[in-house]
């Protein structure tokens, strides 16, 4: 929706207003230069001008002024299914995580292809934070030799049906590892790949997308939920500590 009001102007732009109205009875869509020169003024004066009047961009008052359809950009499917999640998140995933990554020394974080991208994002955020080890590894081997029975094996997949996490998973419990998986979409597969699941959306990413193809950005919600409330403890410690010095 378009909310033009003039008398949000002031006379100079009012008197923008009136000759651009003029000019464009007799002639063709201009640029915004020209546009300018026949005002006397900056560009950046015009393109002002068109915000104050309702308008989000130049394009638009251009359309508005030569009595054209106006095209409103609608939300892509991907920011409706966002808002949906958001508006459906589950705190209490966020207070679970946090005790599995308590409870352990290390964190081991795995994924493949596009998920991996996120979880090496992932180990350099929750170094900035956390006296924890943490590290992302990138394959099955890997991960093998750096966990122990003091590790917390966490891995990122959108879907869990690129690959199979069952010989990462054996592999990882053999040597006393502790397994999750942090899945966005539900699959009951999975719950034989891991010892516990955080399934993040009731809200799938549409079905003729590969695995590789979807959206890891509820990935990245979830998570940063997680580092803003290990920064808010690590805050409120810092100021408990600095009270406790002035005490003693």
């Amino acid at each position: 929706m378009i909310n033009t009001d003039l008398r949000n102007l002031n006379p100079l732009e009012k008197q923008i207003y009136d000759r651009l109205f003029i000019y464009s009875k007799s002639n063709p869509p201009f640029r915004i230069h020209q546009a300018a020169e026949i005002c006397n003024c900056s560009t950046s004066k015009i393109s002002k001008f068109v915000k104050k009047l309702g308008f989000n961009n130049y394009k638009q008052y251009m359309h508005f002024l030569y009595g054209e359809e106006i095209f409103h950009p609608k939300d892509s499917g991907e920011l409706n299914r966002l808002r949906q999640f958001i508006d459906d998140f589950d705190i209490t995933m966020i207070d679970e995580f946090l005790e599995l990554i308590e409870g352990h020394k290390k964190i081991v974080l795995f994924g493949y292809g596009p998920s991996l991208i996120c979880a090496q994002y992932f180990e350099y955020r929750l170094r900035t934070c956390s006296n924890k080890m943490v590290i992302a590894v990138s394959d099955e081997i890997s991960v093998a030799s750096m966990v122990d029975e003091k590790s917390l094996l966490v891995i990122f997949t959108v879907t869990g049906t690129f690959h199979s996490f069952e010989n990462v998973y054996h592999a990882s419990k053999n040597k006393g590892c502790d397994v999750t998986i942090v899945v966005e979409e539900y699959n009951t597969a999975l719950f034989a790949q891991c010892d516990r699941v955080f399934w993040l959306s009731k809200y799938p990413q549409p079905s003729h997308l590969l695995p590789y193809e979807k959206s890891r950005t509820i990935f990245f919600i979830f998570m940063e939920e997680i580092i803003q409330r290990i920064q808010s403890q690590n805050k409120s410690l810092e100021e408990t500590n600095s009270m406790n010095e002035l005490e003693v």
